[in-house]
């Protein structure tokens, strides 16, 4: 038995540098203006490559959190205790301010990669435990709206963009870092939130809250960005878990979701009784006052997605280099080589739409058509990259064959993983919709971004075709029912695009594997080229 031990089965993937080890990854960062940024990464990339972190991920998903919802006396207790491994996470990605970092670039010149940074570590993050990842977006997200009444908000945003984690249940005032949530839907309207109930009254020193939330991640949050109706007008409000007084406030967890993956992340549904909130933005201007944190989330989806194909590729990749199959390696057979070329075609071309997103959004603030070409690309890139990401590690799972199929094995849980960036924060059709209400509120905008895509893509195989697809979908004031193909489409010409201007090798052969005349429906079966294959698969392999 002593001689069988390992007999043809793959090393853990562990002790890697997922930044070093990652040459597309690398390319991208430095054609985004974050080359200053590569030590850093490289030693993030080390740490989060590291064994351990991998049996801590394991640890905080085969142990998911636990409500309680009353103490031992019959009291209301409303707190979530999670596995110390959760713990371990939020304060490694804090401390790596993952949730603040856009926030805090005081100093640093106007279009600094902020963005681009931030997003490279969430990348590596997300090939090792995604699930943590669900807070620290909406900490940073949830900043955007609350400047909006910095004036209420200060103080705790200072809390917000200190790089400690205080898992505590106290008050805000108390703790010297803190964590925020944001919860939107109710179970009558899920994403159309005009038909929330949650009814707000004003008090003599903020509103008073009396409804429900369908859906709330993170729930030990240290406040949460709501919305709700005052005066029958959708309002964003910001509900401590406290009172100012120090008192617990109302907010009731009725029970926690059993999800289908993200299990180390706690999601519950919410009951608020007269609770406590401030008021964030006009009466009236909820929905606006959040789309700018939603925007953010949209982002994050796309490079968390883009990172858990990544990290499946690794996998899959780790395991057929080291085993042996009919008298060869299976990272020499044609068959599986085909495979995994595609699939590293696929993840260098979302790496670098979410990249070249991110860039837009870092200068956003000093160019008019990066900020139009953010807008647009943020649900583009989430439609397209998410819904890629089940199906890609359902193919990565197969390439490891019955052993990718078992618990014990990471596989599993990328693939639970997968589909939920898809469903969080705007669905496909949401998604579509939102590109179709740009279209109808700046056309200009819009055009003037698609535009730009087929100047720097028209060329390649079947950009042109591509293009005018896009531009006659969105010149049809009909064009809902072929919203889904224009978004689509675009997100191919924009991924081609951007491979190209970060100078990624094969930007012709994801064109023309996607775009281009006829190509074939599932991975391998797309007609790359025996030497692009064997160059891609070079570029994908791991250290």
């Amino acid at each position: 038995m002593a001689m069988q031990e390992g007999f043809n089965q793959s090393p853990p993937y562990v002790d890697v540098d997922l930044f070093a080890s990652d040459q597309p990854l690398k390319e991208v960062i430095t054609a985004n203006g974050a080359e200053d940024e590569a030590m850093l990464l490289a030693a993030f990339g080390r740490r989060w490559g590291a064994a351990d972190m991998a049996e801590q991920a394991r640890l905080a998903n085969e142990n998911p959190p636990k409500l309680h919802a009353y103490d031992a006396k019959g009291f209301r207790r409303d707190v979530v205790e999670y596995h110390p491994s959760y713990h371990h996470f939020l304060k490694e990605s804090i401390g790596a301010n993952l949730h603040a970092s856009t926030w805090t670039t005081e100093g640093e010149r106007e279009d600094a990669p902020a963005e681009v940074a931030r997003a490279a570590r969430c990348y590596m993050v997300a090939q090792v435990e995604n699930g943590h990842l669900n807070p620290v977006t909406m900490t940073r997200a949830a900043v955007a709206a609350l400047a909006c009444q910095a004036d209420v908000t200060a103080d705790m945003i200072k809390k917000v963009v200190t790089r400690h984690y205080d898992p505590s249940f106290r008050p805000w005032e108390e703790k010297f870092g803190i964590t925020l949530g944001i919860a939107m839907t109710e179970r009558q309207g899920g994403t159309d939130v005009r038909t929330n109930v949650t009814r707000a009254e004003a008090t003599s020193d903020g509103y008073e809250l009396t409804g429900h939330k369908w859906f709330a991640s993170a729930p030990m949050s240290d406040a949460f960005l709501v919305l709700a109706q005052a005066n029958d007008a959708p309002t964003a409000f910001l509900v401590p878990r406290f009172r100012p007084d120090g008192t617990i406030n109302g907010l009731e967890f009725q029970r926690l979701k059993d999800k289908l993956g993200n299990r180390s992340n706690a999601s519950t549904e919410m009951q608020f009784d007269k609770a406590f909130a401030w008021r964030i933005g006009g009466e009236g201007d909820g929905i606006a006052t959040i789309m700018a944190s939603v925007q953010l989330t949209r982002v994050d989806c796309a490079v968390g997605s883009a990172g858990l194909m990544r990290g499946a590729l690794s996998q899959a990749l780790n395991h057929v280099r080291h085993r042996n199959v009919f008298s060869k390696r299976l990272s020499d057979q044609p068959l599986m080589r085909a495979v995994l070329a595609d699939l590293a075609l696929e993840v260098e071309a979302a790496l670098a739409l979410a990249m070249r997103l991110c860039r837009a959004l870092d200068l956003s603030a000093k160019k008019a058509s990066e900020k139009a070409r953010a807008r647009l690309l943020t649900p583009v890139a989430k439609y397209w990259i998410c819904k890629r990401a089940p199906s890609f590690v359902a193919e990565t799972m197969e390439c490891l064959g019955g052993n990718g199929f078992i618990e014990e094995n990471v596989m599993p849980r990328l693939y639970r993983e997968a589909p939920v960036n898809a469903i969080w924060e705007g669905s496909g059709n949401v998604l579509c919709l939102d590109v179709l209400r740009m279209l109808a509120q700046d056309r200009d905008a819009v055009l003037s971004v698609v535009a730009e895509v087929k100047k720097s893509a028209g060329d390649l195989p079947g950009g042109k075709a591509a293009a005018q697809f896009v531009e006659e979908c969105f010149a049809n004031p009909g064009s809902d029912f072929l919203a889904r193909a224009a978004v689509e489409r675009l997100a191919l010409l924009a991924a081609a695009e951007a491979m190209r201007a970060a100078s990624l090798p094969y930007a012709e052969a994801f064109a023309a594997t996607r775009l281009g005349g006829e190509v074939g429906e599932t991975y391998g079966a797309r007609g790359l080229a025996r030497e692009e294959a064997d160059r891609l698969i070079m570029r994908a392999m791991p250290g």
